[in-house]
C-alpha cells in the first residue's frame, strides 16, 4: 500500500513550488491504492490547473511497476463539511451551519476564529418587552472546536 506520508510530502512539494496560497483538506487512500485528495485555497479557488500539477508531481514520483494506484486531485467541495482550521479562516464572514457532538445545530455568519474556537454571529427579529415592533437582535455564539461535530457552509442563491 501507498504511505500517506510519501504523498502528502508529494503533494507538499508541489504546492510550494506553485506559490499559491493552496493546502490540503484531506488525503484517503483505500487498501487497493485509490488515491483521492481534496485541495482549498486561502483566498480565490482552486483552479483545474493547480489540481493538474499536484497530480502529475504525485503520479511521475511514484512507480507503477512497483504499486499500481489510482489518483484523483481535486478541490475540497462546498457541500462539504470542514475537515481542517484553515478552512474557518478562509470562510470568515461567510454563513455556516456548526452541527454539535451531543444535540443540536447552530448557523450564523463566522465574525472570528482562534485556536480553540469560533465565533458566529446572527442576526435575528426578536420581540423586545415595551416595543410594539420587533426590532433585529444580534447574537454572538462561541463554539469550542471540541463540541464540533461538522461544520458546513450554507450555500445560498439569493
Amino acid at each position: 500500500m501507498i504511505g500517506t506520508e510519501t504523498v502528502l510530502k508529494l503533494a507538499q512539494d508541489r504546492i510550494e513550488e506553485i506559490g499559491k496560497d493552496l493546502f490540503i483538506v484531506d488525503l484517503k487512500i483505500s487498501p487497493s491504492n485509490d488515491i483521492q485528495l481534496f485541495l482549498d485555497a486561502e483566498s480565490g479557488k482552486v483552479s483545474i490547473d493547480d489540481c493538474v500539477a499536484v497530480s502529475r508531481n504525485i503520479e511521475h514520483n511514484l512507480d507503477r511497476d512497483e504499486e499500481d494506484f489510482q489518483l484523483s486531485v481535486s478541490s475540497a467541495g462546498m457541500d462539504q463539511p470542514f475537515k481542517v482550521h484553515k478552512q474557518y479562516t478562509k470562510n470568515i464572514g461567510r454563513e455556516v451551519k456548526v452541527t454539535f457532538k451531543s444535540h443540536g445545530s447552530q448557523d450564523g455568519k463566522i465574525i472570528a476564529v482562534d485556536d480553540e474556537k469560533v465565533i458566529l454571529e446572527k442576526e435575528t427579529k426578536e420581540k423586545i418587552e415595551g416595543k410594539k415592533k420587533k426590532e433585529l437582535v444580534v447574537n454572538r455564539y462561541e463554539i469550542p472546536f471540541t463540541d464540533i461535530k461538522q461544520t458546513k457552509l450554507v450555500i445560498s442563491f439569493k
